[in-house]
């Protein structure tokens, strides 16, 4: 975002923090009637559940507009951003069933109120049918600037996005709306599970009380460096050392628990962490 802020002019300013959540009232102070828009993330960096009333408040009270980057999987359980008048909604969609594939391929998702459906990158699918009645789909809206105008296009042609996004179609089509929510419903549970063992081991807290969808924060008096390194001797993966990115946090490691952990996993990885 800085280095589009940056090449494009604008001006980036970031809201200050309240332990692990945005601080609505530094948020107040920065949105003014040049204010643009206002981005949120929920859940947030630190998985905690952020006040999108709040947020949405503040963007529309200058005309701006209101965008939410969000987890899919979330949705299974929370109100989406749509409920929350959102303009503009952005995710990453690996969760729905594509493998970390070292890194990718991955794919975006980018939906927005109908009104800017004209102006979002990309194309609009219509349904139609075919001479003999039978469904078919078809390119309503395709932008051929990508084609023609090359540095100032909106979109682009990519290959594997489409064949990550088709993946993840079928993912959601076999899971279905109960599905969706069992899945998040699993995510919840066993971080909270987790969660809850941690708390009950020496050197180490749980040091905000912030509500969390499948990622939470953990304290240690031990540097996490070691600790991650212990851990991966034990063929487990520790968690974030968030002094990497927040110096005041330095001792605080982000643990992300989802629904493919199975309860002999997490206790291999409190075992880990108390030994």
């Amino acid at each position: 975002m800085r280095t589009y802020a940056w090449a494009s002019g604008c001006e980036l300013l970031e809201a200050a923090r309240a332990g692990i959540l945005t601080d609505f009232a530094d948020m107040s102070r920065l949105v003014t009637a040049d204010t643009a828009c206002v981005v949120i993330q929920n859940p947030n960096f630190f998985g905690a559940l952020e006040s999108l009333s709040e947020a949405e408040s503040l963007a529309h009270r200058h005309e701006g507009m209101f965008i939410v980057s969000t987890d899919p999987i979330s949705l299974g359980l929370i109100k989406p951003p749509g409920e929350y008048d959102a303009d503009i909604c952005v995710a990453e969609g690996q969760s729905l069933g594509i493998p970390m594939s070292f890194g990718g391929p991955l794919l975006g998702i980018f939906a927005c109120k109908k009104q800017y459906v004209r102006q979002m990158p990309g194309r609009v699918v219509g349904a139609t049918v075919d001479m003999e009645g039978r469904r078919g789909y078809t390119l309503t809206l395709q932008t051929r600037e990508q084609h023609i105008r090359r540095e100032r296009a909106t979109s682009n042609i990519c290959t594997n996005e489409a064949l990550a996004a088709l993946a993840s179609a079928v993912y959601l089509t076999t899971l279905g709306k109960q599905g969706l929510r069992e899945v998040a419903n699993l995510c919840v549970q066993k971080a909270h599970y987790a969660k809850e063992m941690i708390a009950d081991l020496p050197d180490y807290s749980i040091p905000f009380d912030a509500r969390f969808f499948k990622e939470f924060a953990v304290k240690s008096s031990k540097p996490i460096s070691q600790i991650n390194q212990r851990l991966f001797d034990r063929k487990i993966i520790g968690g974030l050392d968030l002094g990497r990115f927040y110096p005041d946090l330095a001792g605080h490691m982000l643990v992300c628990v989802t629904e493919m952990r199975t309860r002999d996993e997490l206790h291999a990885l409190v075992e880990g962490l108390a030994g």
